[in-house]
């Protein structure tokens, strides 16, 4: 009995397991996802003008409107009946704060009706504006906010939320360009992510030379008569390693082209924060010694009038006695 109970805890255990390491998967992939997005964009950047047309930007807004989706909560209605909710009605009450925003101008726009369509258009100015990692980062700080639109095991309650405003910061280097009347800002159909790109096998360093081993056996095990004519794999073998070598040393290569970018970008941000810290720093200190030469004054005018009335009572009993 006693095996029996513990096997139910077991089963038990697993039940619960299951849920919540489908909530981490469904996280790290679309987070994953995401970070290659960003760079095939970086990549596509150097060569054309992203836009609309543009299939990397296309699954780049599918991938971020799905995170920003991810575990939403409905509204719930005067009924109690609970209607599903987009991530813009999010968006526009934790970016509000952000300086210049474009909020208003996107619920004004006459062209875009639903709320899934304001969030589209909202991505796409925001990148023409080079502030969507702002508005994430003012967004993702508003965490009384967050919790309210969201329920636990959301993307942007987790730790990857952290990683997803910093990704999004390289964006800042490219120029897009947007027509905000295109079929793009339909909301009548839901973001679909094409995971293909992504979808690459790169063969170790150890399976191609197990490879080629295998090739030689294969090739050494054959007639007497052979010769070293008529042995080919090694030759193919030995230029494909050099090309998978030389693929891997250029991934390499535009990985550290990316991560400088990224940190020069980090960089000229937090060089704007400094100066404008430093100028905020200088009005504080203005404003404090203005206040301090206003308090002098005033406690020299206070000292002043007390003289005058120490005077006037001390003339008063002098005029009486007279």
């Amino acid at each position: 009995m006693a095996s029996l109970g513990l096997g139910g805890l077991n089963v038990s255990a697993r039940r619960k397991s299951v849920p919540a390491r489908n909530a981490a998967v469904e996280r790290r992939n679309l987070i994953t996802v995401c970070r290659f997005s960003v760079k095939t964009l970086i990549d596509r950047s150097c060569f054309e003008t992203i836009d609309d047309t543009s299939p990397e930007f296309n699954n780049f807004a599918a991938i971020l409107e799905q995170i920003l989706s991810h575990r939403l909560k409905g509204q719930i209605t005067w009924f109690g009946y609970e209607s599903p909710r987009s991530f813009w009605d999010y968006i526009r009450v934790a970016c509000r704060k952000v300086s210049h925003n474009c909020i208003c101008s996107i619920e004004n726009m006459e062209n875009v009706g639903s709320s899934r369509a304001k969030g589209r258009a909202w991505i796409r100015v925001a990148l023409m504006e080079k502030h969507l990692s702002e508005y994430i980062s003012t967004a993702l700080r508003d965490f009384k906010t967050t919790r309210r639109f969201y329920e636990d095991g959301a993307i942007v309650l987790g730790e990857e939320a952290n990683m997803l405003a910093g990704m999004l910061l390289g964006l800042n280097a490219i120029d897009f360009s947007f027509c905000l009347k295109g079929e793009g800002l339909d909301g009548s159909f839901p973001a679909v992510i094409d995971y293909t790109p992504y979808l690459k096998f790169t063969q170790s360093s150890d399976s191609i030379s197990s490879d080629e081993e295998e090739l030689r056996t294969l090739g050494s095990s054959g007639s007497e008569g052979s010769t070293p004519e008529n042995i080919g794999p090694p030759f193919i073998t030995d230029e494909n390693s050099w090309y998978n070598k030389c693929k891997r040393v250029e991934q390499k290569y535009r990985l550290a082209l990316e991560q400088k970018g990224y940190l020069e970008e980090l960089v000229r941000l937090r060089e704007n924060q400094l100066s404008e810290s430093v100028s905020q720093n200088k009005l504080l200190l203005q404003r404090i010694e203005d206040m301090d030469l206003a308090h002098k004054m005033e406690k020299e005018q206070l000292e002043y009038i007390i003289v005058e009335l120490q005077d006037q009572l001390t003339g008063e009993p002098e005029s009486l006695i007279s």
